[in-house]
């Protein structure tokens, strides 16, 4: 297994940090990492935006679902789906694409952009021995995050991410199994065994991991969160901002 690997295979998301900041050449290296990411069609659907102020970033970690290790990581980034970048383009071209990323395509290219770069920042600071961790509560706050950051329309928040030194690291987590995930040519004709049994699997690693055990499967945690984030205020601050109304 080369190092690469390695480094994906042994992801956690960790939520407490030492104190020390990063450098700005390690905020360029993690930048300049993001920007490597394949993008649709050479666009750069995206932004990030790095938040120094102390005082923003305690009033993201309140709307982001009163969260304390936002507020108190070193680094916090915001990912920004931005169409804005493109429209602005599109004038100095006299090109009129205001329907195209009114639609919801457009929207999903933005949040593919942002996503793909996001892993890739990922990946480059666990490579260099940090932790991360993705903030999707973000969304939950995401009318007064965007006001906040004094976000354009045509452009809004995917999720957040926090970066630092770590403190302490969560326990491996168990995937769904390879032949749970993968499949060729069509859809799986039968998934009871493979959610049962992963079901089992991670009821143990709750009740044995090193931090804080339940009694809970992938099932109870997966399900609860879906059901706790139904976010369906998603489309009308969307169509607020010009984006998915077709």
């Amino acid at each position: 297994m080369n190092q690469t690997l390695e480094t994906i295979y042994q992801h956690v998301s960790v939520r407490s940090f030492t104190e020390e900041k990063l450098t700005q050449n390690e905020i360029k290296e993690l930048v300049t990492a993001a920007q490597s990411a394949a993008t649709a069609s050479y666009q750069q659907s995206y932004s990030i935006i790095g938040i120094t102020d102390d005082k923003i970033k305690s009033k993201i970690a309140e709307y982001a679902g009163n969260q304390p290790f936002i507020k108190e990581s070193p680094e916090l980034f915001i990912f920004i789906a931005d169409l804005h970048r493109n429209k602005e383009m599109s004038k100095r071209l006299g090109i009129d694409v205001s329907r195209a990323i009114e639609n919801v395509d457009a929207t999903i290219v933005g949040a593919v952009d942002a996503s793909i770069a996001a892993q890739n920042m990922v990946i480059a600071a666990e490579s260099m021995g940090l932790g991360t961790c993705y903030i999707g509560g973000v969304r939950d706050g995401i009318e007064e995050i965007s006001k906040l950051l004094e976000i354009p329309n045509d452009a809004y928040p995917v999720f957040g991410l926090v970066i630092g030194h770590p403190d302490q690291r969560n326990d491996l987590k168990p995937r769904i199994p390879f032949d749970g995930i993968y499949t060729t040519n069509k859809y799986f004709k039968d998934e009871s065994k493979i959610i049962d049994d992963y079901n089992e699997e991670t009821r143990s690693y709750y009740q044995n991991r090193s931090g804080r055990k339940s009694n809970r499967t992938w099932a109870d945690t997966s399900i609860k969160s879906i059901e706790k984030h139904p976010r369906d205020y998603m489309k009308r601050f969307l169509n607020k901002r010009g984006l998915a109304k077709y």
